[in-house]
């Protein structure tokens, strides 16, 4: 059994702006609360994702690459909007960063994501992170395509 245990951020300054990064499009074919199945596109590589409820920043995970072209028919049938973004991949001090730059209704959100091998592995905060958002079901990817960010009352 596949487990991601997951820590998530908001990000602030431009610190984290290293390289170009990958456009990615993803998608849902489902998004219950209990499991949700995904399909992305990133760069040149597509990949069909199964995800269950999290637990903590813990959750089961299982994903398998895919041909390009059944991605993109999968998501044409997708629920809710496609989710767009820029990712980029960065080193720091031992562990890898994804920092997810939100692109259309998600605009102007950025999310850094660091994967662990325990929940309570201690790690040194990169000075671009932000507040944790790990537990705020609002920042959930599955949930940005049905409640995008411009739609949030600030």
């Amino acid at each position: 059994m596949a487990v991601e245990i997951e820590r998530k951020f908001l990000v602030r300054g431009d610190g984290w702006r290293k390289g170009a990064g990958v456009r990615i499009r993803q998608g849902y074919l489902n998004r219950d609360k209990e499991r949700t199945v995904r399909v992305r596109i990133a760069g040149d590589k597509a990949f069909l994702t199964v995800k269950g409820v999290s637990t903590g920043s813990s959750r089961r995970e299982y994903e398998y690459a895919i041909p390009v072209a059944d991605a993109e028919e999968l998501l044409k049938i997708c629920d809710g909007a496609i989710l767009e973004k820029i990712r980029r991949t960065l080193d720091w001090k031992g562990l890898v960063w994804e920092v997810d730059e939100f692109l259309g209704a998600n605009e102007g959100l950025i999310v850094a994501e660091v994967e662990l091998e325990t929940e309570d592995q201690p790690f040194e905060r990169p000075e671009w992170l932000g507040a944790e958002v790990t537990g705020d079901p609002r920042y959930f990817n599955s949930n940005l395509c049905a409640h995008p960010y411009a739609s949030w009352k600030r």
